[in-house]
């Protein structure tokens, strides 16, 4: 387990250093453009191609940045070429460095985004519209916000179904606790769609089994040390009634699994989402029985690559159909059983995407919740 010790190590290090560099040449002073959609401009010529995520140290991130950074290089240029605006899970900052990159490149910016939370996806995009810009989101945003709304500037919006996916994790770990007993849940962001969908995922699973109680659910922020510091008191508080752990993501996952350590526990079962490379190596070790793999990799290349290839007149966002304006990205459960075999296809070493198939691995139009 030394390298969650040096993974939490790393966090508390490099986290500072990695929000001053996210502002480093994109000036001090955001933009005040006026929200007004530019429905018909001309293709730009060599975009300035960002994006706007939490945090590299996360394994996570890391892979998304890493994706974005191939597409990159598809196009011939240096992987360094690609802008990091780092927002350090800080809303105000994600839409700050968004304003200062418009207000230095006006409408000649191709942006992939996590807007880091639901809400501040709509100043994002109308700030990106405004400049006539044009912008690819993940994960977060409001159901009342649509890319066919802004015409071609808001290229697209990529989730992951997580419901279904976090519901399976939850039946492998309540099935390893022999159907009964006690669970704890630590989860993301409150306001994030992920941890709330992953969340309702163990709530499905729990009505099938009546002699599972969950203890306590509570959000660690997708913070491997803040994970650490949760899980330390739900077994203060709840002890050896806890025979089970169902985590939001990988990260967390490895704060649990320390504290875990401290106290000389080493067989409790635990579920995670994400499919890190390390979280794939502990569940093939058999230290946490399922993660849930939404390959990031490609999901940072194809956004990057939706956001260049509107800029640049290749296809016009508004002449395609819903389903390629809002769209799942794939998911794939790992387990004790195929861990190997799914490190050797996806891990080892990055499988090779045409950046151009937009839609190759997406799974079908969003559906929202009634």
């Amino acid at each position: 387990m030394s390298f969650i010790k040096k993974y939490i190590e790393q966090q508390t290090i490099n986290r500072r250093n990695l929000l001053l560099l996210s502002a480093y040449g994109l000036g001090g002073l955001a933009a005040s453009a006026s929200f007004r959609p530019h429905f018909a401009r001309a293709a730009v010529q060599n975009p300035k191609i960002a994006w706007s995520y939490r945090d590299r140290t996360n394994p996570y991130w890391n892979s998304i940045v890493s994706g974005g950074e191939a597409f990159v290089e598809s196009l011939g240029l240096p992987k360094s070429d690609l802008l990091n605006l780092i927002n350090g899970g800080s809303s105000e900052k994600s839409l700050a460095d968004i304003k200062a990159l418009l207000s230095r490149y006006g409408s000649g910016v191709a942006l992939a985004a996590d807007p880091n939370d639901m809400p501040n996806c709509r100043p994002v995009v109308e700030a990106v519209a405004g400049a006539g810009a044009y912008v690819s989101t993940i994960w977060n945003k409001t159901d009342d916000l649509h890319p066919w709304d802004f015409g071609d500037n808001y290229v697209s919006h990529m989730t992951w179904s997580d419901v279904g996916p976090s519901e399976q994790t939850a039946r492998i770990l309540i099935e390893a606790m022999g159907g009964k007993g006690g669970l704890v849940h630590l989860g993301g962001i409150a306001s994030n769609n992920p941890a709330i969908e992953r969340l309702q995922g163990l709530k499905n699973a729990l009505k099938s089994y009546p002699n599972v109680e969950l203890l306590a659910e509570q959000a660690a922020d997708w913070d491997t040390q803040k994970a650490n510091q949760v899980m330390s008191g739900f077994l203060t508080r709840y002890g050896d009634a806890i025979k089970g752990v169902h985590c939001a993501s990988d990260t967390m996952a490895y704060g649990v699994i320390e504290a875990l350590r401290a106290e000389g526990i080493e067989n409790m079962p635990v579920v995670s989402y994400d499919g890190n490379p390390q979280a794939v190596g502990l569940v093939a070790q058999g230290k946490i029985l399922a993660t849930v793999f939404t390959n990031p990799y490609w999901g940072g290349g194809v956004t990057a690559s939706l956001a260049y290839y509107a800029a640049t007149g290749v296809f016009k966002p508004s002449k395609e159909p819903k389903e390629h304006r809002e769209f799942y990205g794939p998911t794939v459960l790992v387990t004790t059983k195929d861990a190997s075999t799914f490190k050797a296809k996806y891990i080892d070493s990055n499988p090779k995407y045409d950046w151009k198939d937009f839609w190759g691995l997406s799974k079908g139009q969003i559906q929202y919740r009634s």
